[in-house]
């Protein structure tokens, strides 16, 4: 017979084992989640000063950057418009220069009257501007004031001068620009009085020079005296075609083709292809800044003169 209390004796304990064990687990339970949410404080703690670090880093970077860039601003400001200023100088002046080149090998030259043959027209180290249009593109007329190439014989030897390195470099800058005239020495300058098909003599009664039997009247001539003649030798030619009779204003001291006429016949004519251009002002000193003038008046009725002459001839 099993006693009566045995069961019941046992049950209670086994009752409060259980209680006693979930006690201990409960407990466990609280101290895990305790430690748990103390570690995640502790990391929250950790990374909040490190975040903030950062987002102050964040903060400050821009204003730095703002703070460089202001001052960095002005500089490069600065130093882009030097560097266009002088972009655009050295295209001002190398167009300059092409543009005086082309029109120093196109359109006009200077060149300086070397003796006074021209004279009072034009005075020794007068410097004058030459339209080289002409007879290319502008054909010559009676009267021009021209500048030519030696036809062979007018012009006597004449030595280069000496140049230091540093004037060689500078002449030929000059020149390449048109300023100077190295060749000078090389050209005439004489007025046109005979043109192709023109018949030139000199002198009448009254001591004119007459072209295709018109006298001419030449204001712009040096003699030596009121009575003088147009010319001091005699002559009667005609000039022939591709050919120009070109005296100097100063008739009884310039190697024209009068003078040339009477010491060396057959040399006395300019070849038009030797024309460089007309002589449009003087150009120095300023002075003596003036146009030059071909005259039309003077040479009135020579052209038609001509095709009446050649007719009756």
């Amino acid at each position: 017979m099993v006693p009566q209390d045995s069961r019941p004796a046992d049950v209670p304990k086994a009752v409060e084992v259980d209680k006693a064990a979930d006690a201990d687990t409960a407990a466990d339970a609280d101290t895990a989640a305790d430690a748990d949410t103390a570690a995640d404080a502790d990391v929250r703690a950790t990374d909040v000063p490190a975040n903030e670090a950062d987002d102050a880093r964040a903060d400050k970077a821009p204003d730095e950057a703002s703070e460089d860039d202001e001052e960095d601003g002005p500089r490069r400001s600065f130093g882009r418009s030097v560097g266009l200023f002088f972009r655009d100088v050295l295209f001002i002046l190398v167009a300059a220069i092409v543009i005086s080149f082309l029109i120093k090998t196109f359109l006009i030259r200077t060149f300086y009257i070397p003796s006074g043959s021209m004279e009072t027209t034009l005075l020794e180290n007068d410097r004058i501007i030459v339209n080289q249009l002409t007879p290319d593109l502008i054909p010559i007329q009676h009267g021009d004031v021209i500048v030519f190439t030696d036809p062979g014989g007018w012009l006597d030897p004449v030595p280069e001068p000496e140049l230091s390195p540093v004037n060689k470099v500078v002449d030929t800058a000059l020149s390449f620009v048109g300023l100077t005239a190295p060749d000078s020495n090389d050209h005439l300058v004489k007025r046109v009085i005979g043109m192709p098909g023109d018949h030139v003599v000199c002198c009448n009664e009254f001591g004119q020079m007459t072209v295709n039997g018109i006298p001419l009247d030449e204001p712009y001539t040096q003699l030596p005296d009121a009575d003088s003649n147009a010319s001091p030798t005699d002559f009667d030619v005609v000039v022939p075609d591709g050919y120009l009779w070109v005296m100097g204003d100063n008739r009884y001291a310039s190697a024209d083709s009068a003078d040339h006429h009477a010491k060396e016949p057959g040399h006395e004519f300019v070849p038009i292809d030797n024309v460089v251009g007309r002589a449009l002002v003087v150009s120095w000193p300023a002075a003596r800044w003036a146009t030059l003038d071909d005259y039309p008046t003077v040479f009135d009725g020579v052209e038609e003169a001509r095709t009446t002459e050649g007719a009756q001839q």
